[in-house]
């Protein structure tokens, strides 16, 4: 096999499972482990992987990448459905909330649909839809105008006008990424400031993210850790993420990914 057709094979490999190992990947091609590590050099070059010890897993997005909404559905589902679940049972009958662009918050939405007498404030076009189409008569659903994004969030001056003068029980907030430094981020600059306005017209802040957003920083900061009332997280989150969470956020919740399928 050429260099060409064994790299173009191991970034199949990595693009399909995440990550390689430089010791399977030299017993699987018959090759030296130093072979490896030179085709992964060489692709990690072309900024098509990122080298790790022993391996190399997918390249990092940029700060300002923004995958679609489908693109985004499909990722971490087991995980976005368990932290919809339980985030679901912080929502009372009656009560008035928001819920930000994002598919966590989209899977959300679908377990609100029986919620009666439920004012939901979003600026996404999805989780709308979904209370539109599958939520109860008593259910009032307000969407913002703005720009549409990428990721099917309403977002600009439009959005954060139509926020300013709105006061609500619970912001249920997903976000691009979580870091020590930077907070929650999003990889959108008018979506921060849309979501900003969301933070500010709730009496409470739940974030929703799964294990993969630790770590990942967008252009722009939403707001920082501390302004958590409650972080709900999956049981894949690493030890070092609960660890400054727990002291930051005002409550960490974990919940296994299982606990989407029930």
């Amino acid at each position: 096999m050429l260099a060409r057709q064994r790299q173009a094979a191991i970034l199949e490999r990595v693009r399909a499972s995440g990550g390689v190992r430089v010791t399977d990947l030299a017993g699987e091609f018959g090759v030296s482990d130093m072979t490896i590590r030179r085709d992964l050099e060489t692709l990690h070059e072309q900024g098509l992987l990122a080298k790790v010890h022993g391996g190399a897993t997918l390249a990092g997005p940029g700060s300002t990448d923004e995958p679609g909404f489908h693109a985004k559905s499909v990722r971490q589902a087991g995980e976005k459905a368990a932290i919809a679940a339980r985030a679901a049972q912080l929502v009372p009958p009656g009560a008035a909330v928001a819920l930000s662009a994002g598919t966590t918050t989209a899977g959300l939405a679908r377990r609100l649909v029986d919620v009666p007498g439920l004012t939901v404030v979003t600026n996404s076009l999805p989780v709308a839809e979904i209370l539109h189409v599958g939520g109860r008569p008593d259910q009032t659903v307000v969407l913002t105008g703005g720009v549409r994004t990428p990721s099917d969030a309403l977002v600009g001056p439009l959005a954060v006008a139509a926020l300013g003068a709105l006061h609500l029980d619970l912001l249920f907030l997903g976000v691009h990424g979580i870091s020590e430094r930077a907070g929650f981020t999003t990889p959108n600059l008018m979506e921060a400031d849309t979501d900003r306005a969301l933070v500010a017209a709730a009496d409470r802040l739940v974030v929703l993210a799964d294990h993969t957003k630790w770590g990942t920083v967008g252009i722009s900061s939403i707001v920082g850790l501390d302004a958590a009332d409650v972080l709900v997280s999956d049981d894949r989150l690493a030890p070092d993420a609960r660890r400054v969470l727990g002291d930051r956020v005002g409550e960490l919740v974990i919940v296994p990914a299982t606990e989407g399928a029930q």
